[in-house]
């Protein structure tokens, strides 16, 4: 009997681990399955499998942290710090949860929480390199630009090639300068028709509290013809989370307009979107009055802008819109873009006119530009490409 009852126990004990066994690997098969949807785009079917696999296992930290990730994704920050509120109580020394939280308080414009997050972060993870970079982007976005020094220093002397750390080290010492020399030149080659237009601009940009000025010349050759046009940019700081632009110009080529003037404002919104209105003055033999806005949205590493010009006249209004974009890399200057769009951009083309500026301008085509950016490691020198598909209707 005895005999018995001891085979029984060791059959119940088998069982009950093959039952076990099964049932993590079915929970390893769902989380996958949530991953994939995740990836591709179906968050919300992804979110309803993750809250099933949480139901079952509340300390499942991986479909927590995947729940936590997807919800910052789709914007909504505060679902995401709840989540991960939770794994900190009991997964504090996970890499994984505390990078998701800190890129969370970023991606909701929040770099004052981040910098808290990243100092809570190194008491359970000591000197990680990645959490250190992450408050030193977060002091760097508070201006506290020597603090975001010092804390970068112990990265790049453990990985003196780390191209995130050199590149945000580079952003900072730019931002800690006042003044910086600009130079650019362009040249844009033509299969048939046109000869090589060469252009040239040379700027001085001095950066002070109420923001940056920028005044530079720009030269052109084309058509046979070298002109050159003198122009200040400004981009005044109004209050957190809102900037203007101001731009004049003159000339005396027939390359560039007479006169050219503008203003825009900019707005950061919820949800990573932003926002601006404004206007453009192009006055060549008549004056030719721009409004125009756009509606930008930030998410990851990608970032989508529509932005549409309308320009009254006296057969109604001429209308045009263009579509943009980017897929970031490791910064601003590294990056690809598609430009796609219909219409005159009067930010792009002054050429010459030879009296025709109302019929240019309200010229209708189509318009395709593929681009790409990218940097030294010191990003001291930027280079770029553009293709671009002009086709007229």
């Amino acid at each position: 009997m005895k005999n018995f009852l001891y085979f029984l126990m060791i059959v119940l004990n088998l069982n009950s681990f093959a039952q076990q066994k099964g049932g993590e690997e079915n929970q390893k098969r769902t989380f996958e399955e949530a991953r994939e949807l995740a990836f591709n785009g179906k968050r919300q079917q992804s979110q309803e499998v993750l809250q099933l696999l949480l139901e079952e296992n509340p300390y499942d930290v991986q479909a927590r942290t995947l729940l936590a990730k997807t919800y910052s994704w789709d914007g909504k920050y505060d679902l995401a710090r709840d989540e991960f509120k939770e794994l900190i109580k009991y997964a504090p020394r996970e890499f994984e949860v505390w990078e998701a939280a800190i890129k969370n308080e970023f991606y909701s414009n929040s770099p004052f929480k981040a910098l808290e997050m990243a100092d809570r972060a190194l008491k359970h993870l000591p000197n990680n390199d990645k959490i250190l970079f992450l408050k030193a982007k977060a002091e760097a976005e508070l201006k506290n630009n020597k603090e975001a020094l010092a804390t970068l220093e112990p990265v790049l002397e453990k990985d003196p090639d780390n191209e995130e750390a050199l590149a945000l080290k580079a952003s900072i010492l730019r931002d800690l300068r006042k003044n910086d020399i600009i130079v650019r030149s362009y040249v844009d080659i033509y299969s048939k028709v046109f000869d090589p237009m060469q252009y040239y601009s040379v700027g001085w940009r001095r950066k002070t509290k109420l923001g940056s000025i920028t005044a530079k010349v720009n030269m052109s050759h084309r058509f046979q013809t070298t002109g050159t046009q003198y122009e200040v940019d400004m981009y005044p700081k109004i209050t957190k989370g809102m900037y203007g632009y101001l731009n004049f110009g003159v000339s005396n080529s027939s390359l560039y307009p007479d006169v050219r003037y503008g203003a825009e404002l900019y707005k950061s919104l919820p949800l990573s979107l932003d926002a601006s209105l404004g206007v453009r003055v192009l006055k060549y033999n008549t004056t030719t009055t721009v409004y125009t806005g756009s509606l930008g949205w930030y998410t990851g590493n990608d970032y989508l802008q529509f932005r549409a010009y309308l320009t009254p006249n006296d057969r109604g209004t001429s209308k045009s819109g263009f579509f943009t974009y980017r897929k970031y890399r490791k910064n601003a200057y590294n990056y690809f873009g598609v430009e796609i769009g219909m219409g005159f951009s009067p930010e792009i083309y002054q050429f010459q006119s030879q009296g025709n500026e109302e019929t240019i301008i309200n010229l209708k085509s189509q318009k395709l530009r593929l681009e790409y950016y990218f940097s030294s490691k010191n990003n001291k020198n930027r280079w770029g490409f553009k293709q671009v598909l002009l086709i007229k209707k």
